[in-house]
């Protein structure tokens, strides 16, 4: 698994427009609208090396923090100008009102590509990354608010060890979100699919990133994975309550959602 993703890293954002026409990005709009964060939020974001989640949490936070200010200063009508001046560089200059985002990947190349992507896009504030494996993450207990997994999880060995790591270093009251290929219950929807991911992702991948068989492993990957129902549970036996599901696009990807109580 690490060797596939070391080689695909590079072209790992193209291939995902190709592969999903672009809507991966939706999805992802999804799952963080869903995580509906605050400032002051604490994320960990697994297999993020992208950074595809990270970025789209900080857009998040910082837009409600904008919000927040427009309000604050909606309802001191009497303020001077200097003194509105004083408070909007104040709340400007802590954009995220410390939120932080931690992106922990096992794979240092797509790290290396987040990083050059968060440079090149301008994200420093709030945001750090980190080398470690969801199995056996390099973080205490009780930590964070939010813990993201965004097509990451299919690819750990031991999705077990890896959902008692999330519930691990969870605070209290912390939520556990994943966004996944799932299972397509719709018959001729789902023989559609397989004949699109057997026949055309592979090929994909060997045009775009000159890469048959990485892709043809991420297509075998996603049938073996465990369907909605059955991921549930091993949330739950994890230790995660109000554990629940939505499906997107007739179950082509699904996010999971369960709390630490």
């Amino acid at each position: 698994v690490y060797q596939v993703f070391e080689s695909v890293a590079k072209k790992y954002d193209v291939m995902n427009d190709s592969m999903t026409l672009g809507i991966h990005r939706v999805w992802k709009d999804i799952l963080v609208h869903k995580m509906n964060p605050s400032p002051g939020t604490l994320l960990l974001d697994v297999a993020g090396g992208t950074g595809d989640i990270a970025f789209r949490f900080i857009n998040y936070v910082r837009s409600v923090r904008e919000q927040q200010l427009q309000r604050k200063l909606k309802h001191h009508q009497n303020l001077s100008w200097q003194e509105i001046f004083e408070n909007y560089q104040e709340d400007k200059f802590n954009s995220l009102g410390d939120s932080q985002v931690v992106v922990c990947d096992i794979n240092r190349e797509m790290l290396k590509v987040g990083k050059q992507k968060a440079q090149h896009l301008g994200y420093s504030e709030g945001l750090s990354w980190v080398l470690g494996n969801a199995e056996e993450l390099p973080f205490g207990d009780d930590k964070f608010d939010v813990y993201t997994i965004a097509f990451g999880i299919r690819n750990v060995t031991r999705i077990d060890l890896a959902l008692q790591e999330a519930y691990r270093v969870l605070k209290p009251g912390g939520r556990f979100l994943c966004l996944e290929f799932s299972h397509v219950s719709n018959p001729l929807l789902s023989r559609l699919y397989d004949l699109y991911s057997f026949q055309v992702i592979p090929v994909l991948g060997e045009v775009i990133a000159g890469d048959w068989k990485s892709y043809q492993y991420l297509v075998e990957s996603i049938r073996q994975f465990p369907p909605q129902e059955e991921l549930k549970a091993m949330i739950e036996d994890a230790g995660f309550f109000k554990v629940d599901y939505e499906n997107l696009n007739f179950g082509i990807v699904a996010i999971h959602s369960g709390f630490k109580l």
